[in-house]
Formats: C-alpha cells, sequence, structure tokens
C-alpha cells in the first residue's frame, strides 16, 4: 500500500521560508519522480515542481528561483524547500507520485493528505 505523508505547513509571513517533507511508503522511492502541486482555494490544483529518479528538477515558472525540491533516497522523502514566501503561495500543497505506465501523478498517482501553508501579507 502505497503511503504519502507530508508534514511542515504552517502559518507565515511574507518574505519567511518553510521547509516541506513528503515521506513515502510502499513504493521504491529510489526509482520514482517526486512532485509536489498545490491548490489554493476556488483555483485549479498546479504542478509546483518534480524532481526525477536521478534528481533532475523542474520548477513552475512562478516559484522558480525561490523554492527548491530535493529528495534523500535513505529517507523515503522528498523536501520542498519555499524562500521567499508571496501571499500567493497560500494553498495546500500535496505530494504525488505517479503509477506505473501513467505519463503523470494527476493522469494517474497516488497522493498525500495534503499540508496547508497560509502566507500572510
Amino acid at each position: 500500500q502505497v503511503q504519502l505523508v507530508e508534514s511542515g505547513g504552517s502559518l507565515v509571513q511574507a518574505g519567511g521560508s518553510l521547509r516541506l517533507s513528503c515521506a513515502a511508503s510502499g513504493i521504491i522511492f529510489k526509482f520514482n519522480a517526486m512532485y509536489w502541486y498545490r491548490q489554493a482555494p476556488g483555483k485549479q490544483r498546479e504542478l509546483v515542481a518534480a524532481i526525477t529518479s536521478v534528481g533532475s528538477t523542474n520548477y513552475a515558472d512562478s516559484v522558480k528561483g525561490r523554492f527548491t525540491i530535493s529528495r534523500d533516497n535513505a529517507k523515503n522523502t522528498v523536501y520542498l524547500q519555499m524562500n521567499s514566501l508571496k501571499p500567493e503561495d497560500t494553498a495546500v500543497y500535496y505530494c504525488a507520485v505517479r503509477q506505473s505506465f501513467a505519463s503523470s501523478p494527476e493522469d494517474n498517482g497516488y497522493w498525500g493528505q495534503g499540508t496547508q501553508v497560509t502566507v500572510s501579507s
């Protein structure tokens, strides 16, 4: 059974930093690309960052230069370091992994329960 458990969300002032963590189980973590998505109230879910099994990364334009995705294969954990946070970063952040043969987690994937990030102005 695949489980993804996010942590680290909080209330923070604009300009502050947070680090989100996602602990994975039930998958061979080191062979899987991992993803962070977010969904703000009234908005569609969007891909924030992704990291491949070999460590290549990809970011949404809105977070480039501020967020960093990383992984620790020994701990089966993926991280999202968020710096220079803005009120528009307020959202529920989800960790995800795609199922075998799926093109993305949105196509067919496993998702965590989400962690709330609120950035006050």
